[in-house]
């Protein structure tokens, strides 16, 4: 699975980083991560060519890639892209942020889930 996280650090810079999901076998068949505790989901999309400037994340939150492709910047300079399948942990709630710019090639569909527990993780990848 293509997951990373995006945060921000005590200077208020984002970054990415590495997001780990440890599973657990349920039988011969199906391993399960452990359950994270999630408020609700919602189903997005933005339009070709979208150029959404420096924002933060709304709150602590999993984006989940569904279809199309975009990319995101965060202050540190690094981009990354966000295609179907992607899982992104975003918890830069403070700070610069990060910009999301979505190819004129195609339109983005993504959910959002917000995570129970607002506390973004520990700084550093």
């Amino acid at each position: 699975m293509n997951a990373f996280r995006m945060y921000a650090t005590p200077d208020g810079e984002s970054h990415f980083g590495d997001f780990d999901v440890s599973y657990e076998a349920m039988n011969e068949w199906i391993s399960r991560a452990a359950a994270m505790g999630a408020t609700n989901i919602t189903f997005n999309t933005a339009k070709a060519g979208m150029d959404y400037q420096w924002h933060n994340a709304p709150r602590r939150q999993f984006v989940i890639g569904l279809s199309g492709t975009y990319e995101v910047v965060v202050s540190d300079g690094e981009t990354r892209q966000v295609a179907p399948g992607t899982v992104l942990l975003a918890e830069d709630l403070t700070g610069r942020g990060h910009i999301m710019r979505v190819p004129v090639s195609n339109d983005v569909y993504y959910a959002a889930v917000p995570l129970e527990d607002q506390t973004p993780t520990a700084y550093g990848p």
